[in-house]
């Protein structure tokens, strides 16, 4: 099976090497690795063609963008894997015989989507863990309690998003969230649980850095329960921001 990677950037050359790296290093060789720049002005897209020069099965595009949400789709439309993930430039995947163990688990099981555990880590410390987010076995009635897998750790079949759609940009932080609760809900697809660390990322994306934009959060995740017809989308709400706790150490 191809998995393909997309690594969105921008202006991220201080934190890229070792994404790419830890997508570089995997022992599971057939790997097709998409990076969707946002016309970096820093030396991103430097250090995207010198590694493209050594690894044929990189593709990359530099141009202006509507925000992340836009960058992905775009790689979405470029992916040719029949498994894809997401690695962007302040994640690192956790060891380099992962893939390879989320393949085994997608033929193992017939899944339609692979997920696992994610790890936050200190922005310039990536050995120091502030937050621990454990995931579980998938069953549909935990969307109602606000449980939801880490969608950095979610590997998907490419067929997935020709059924589903792909990111709605409407949304600015939550379109992670809208998407998979499309997907989750249907009762067709299957779900494997991979007990590990998937994916460590660094503290201070998009929607945990400022009060502002956790409050955008979870309007944003309100609405996306409401469109995907979740019952109690109040309590949902609070119960999914609650949960969160826990996973701070």
């Amino acid at each position: 099976m191809k998995v393909t990677i997309i690594t969105a950037t921008y202006n991220s050359e201080e934190t890229l090497s070792m994404a790419l790296n830890s997508v570089k290093e995997q022992d599971y060789k057939n790997i097709e690795h998409v990076f969707v720049d946002g016309a970096s002005t820093d030396g991103t897209l430097d250090i995207i063609k010198e590694m493209s020069l050594q690894n044929p099965q990189i593709k990359y595009i530099s141009e202006s963008d509507e925000g992340i949400y836009d960058a992905i789709n775009k790689g979405l439309n470029m992916a040719t894997g029949d498994i894809i993930g997401f690695v962007h430039s302040d994640d690192f995947l956790s060891n380099p015989n992962i893939i390879s163990d989320i393949v085994e688990l997608f033929k193992k099981g017939n899944y339609t989507g692979v997920y696992g555990n994610l790890l936050y880590v200190d922005k310039l410390d990536t050995t120091k863990v502030i937050r621990n987010w454990e995931s579980n076995v998938f069953h549909f009635k935990l969307l109602q309690r606000g449980w939801m897998p880490a969608h950095p750790t979610l590997f998907l079949k490419k067929e997935v998003y020709t059924e589903c759609g792909n990111f709605d940009k409407s949304y600015k932080i939550a379109a992670d969230y809208d998407f998979m609760l499309r997907v989750l809900r249907k009762s067709e697809y299957k779900f494997g649980f991979l007990p590990q660390v998937i994916t460590k990322m660094r503290m201070g994306g998009a929607s945990n850095k400022r009060i502002a934009n956790l409050i955008l959060k979870s309007q944003e995740d309100f609405r996306a329960m409401k469109t995907n017809d979740l019952k109690n989308p109040l309590a949902v709400l609070f119960l999914k921001n609650f949960s969160k706790l826990k996973q701070f150490i």
